[in-house]
């Protein structure tokens, strides 16, 4: 199993990846003997994966980090680089190589402090391995200002260091940036390719799996948890509902609320898993004592460690609204698809009864309105503003079409 397998769909990239993969060893080695390094390489200091949702930007890029750190000894008779086996590959995978470092946030976006520590450890030879590797996961997400202090190392990078920017987009990123990347952009996988993985890597009975890429139109990551966690499912049922219960302005206001108070569990269900124990595990830090009286001069520690779970319970929430958004744009599109006679395969085919009811009570014309009204309501959330109020918004002009 190389660190390519989890790579679902995307020949090309894996192509590109490959070569400068190989081009990389060619100039590690090259530095180790003393021997000119090759001429023209396929590798560069600065990377850019675009593409949609589920297309696999962090996973290509952290096989990309493993092939860079590969040691496998198959290099030196011609193998690719990225055996998975080896130490390099194996610790850059599990996230424990010395070398590389993954940055992803739970919270709404990524600030000048973080990005600073960044910009100090790509400064840094490698330990270890023989690229040091920054793989920023959530580079959508970092500030105007946070921006601005990349850029600059992005600009000027250390000779072995590599910096690996995810984002789904070219316009997310500050154009001084990805002017200075090598852009690979990412297509969305084939659902049969989602499936097989689900099939091969997770154990997953094949028409379960099938099913769930079908559902989440081959967004791998969305696609394991529908066929594995039942309450993904309950959600996801309560989502294709809507479309049901918007034929009056009552209706239309409770599915609205239904459907924030789903978000809302979202995130209360993240907060019971992870935030009790991320408390408790500071509290211990700081040396609380047994009743639970904290130290002197420890009030700011825990005031800070409040705010970030309250700033992860918002994006949790946001994350959740657009998921159900996102199904709600797939059901208007099979029904689309049904109203002008299409043979394209149904994301939504286990509710059939209902995307026909849907498709022979409208038009295409008010079909195409509904689509813009989530995607009005999409932006309207990215604008900050109160999800009730956008939801609503959307769930009346869903009745209206």
């Amino acid at each position: 199993m190389t660190v390519w397998d989890d790579l679902v769909g995307q020949d090309r990239v894996h192509a590109a990846l490959s070569a400068a993969a190989r081009d990389a060893d060619a100039l590690v080695t090259a530095d180790a003997s003393g021997t000119p390094p090759p001429e023209a390489s396929k590798m560069t200091h600065a990377w850019l994966f675009t593409g949609p949702p589920g297309s696999g930007g962090p996973t290509a890029a952290r096989a990309f980090a493993a092939a860079l750190q590969c040691v496998s000894p198959d290099r030196a008779l011609g193998g690719e680089p990225g055996c998975g086996f080896c130490d390099g590959c194996h610790t850059s995978l599990i996230g424990t190589h010395a070398d590389v470092e993954v940055i992803r946030t739970d919270l709404l976006s990524i600030g000048v402090k973080e990005t600073r520590e960044l910009v100090r450890r790509a400064q840094l030879s490698p330990a270890v391995g023989r690229w040091q590797v920054i793989v920023l996961e959530d580079a959508d997400r970092l500030t105007e200002g946070a921006g601005n202090v990349l850029l600059k190392a992005v600009e000027e990078p250390a000779p072995r260091t590599v910096w690996l920017l995810c984002a789904p987009s070219l316009e997310d990123v500050l154009p001084t940036i990805r002017s200075r990347c090598r852009h690979l952009v990412l297509r969305t996988p084939p659902v049969d390719a989602v499936a097989d993985v689900l099939i091969r890597r997770d154990g997953i009975e094949p028409e379960a799996a099938r099913a769930a890429a079908r559902a989440t139109q081959g967004h791998i990551g969305r696609a394991r948890r529908l066929a594995t966690d039942e309450r993904a499912r309950a959600r996801r049922a309560t989502v294709l509902k809507l479309p049901l219960r918007v034929d009056y302005i009552g209706g239309c206001l409770k599915a609205a609320q239904e459907l924030i108070d789903s978000a809302t569990e979202d995130a209360k269900q993240v907060a019971e898993d992870v935030d009790v124990k991320e408390t408790e595990d500071m509290k211990a830090a700081l040396g609380a004592s047994a009743g639970g009286r904290m130290p002197r001069g420890t009030a700011g520690v825990m005031k800070e460690l409040a705010d970030r779970q309250k700033r992860r319970s918002t994006r949790t929430q946001r994350d959740s609204l657009d998921l159900a958004l996102t199904e709600l744009t797939g059901f208007y599109r099979d029904v689309l698809a049904l109203q002008f006679g299409s043979r394209i395969a149904l994301a939504n085919g286990d509710i059939q009864d209902a995307l026909d009811r849907v498709a022979r009570a409208s038009t295409p014309e008010r079909t195409l309105r509904r689509i813009e009204a989530i995607a009005a309501c999409r932006e309207a959330l990215d604008r900050n503003v109160a999800p009730l109020l956008a939801v609503e918004a959307m769930a009346v002009s869903l009745r209206a079409g």
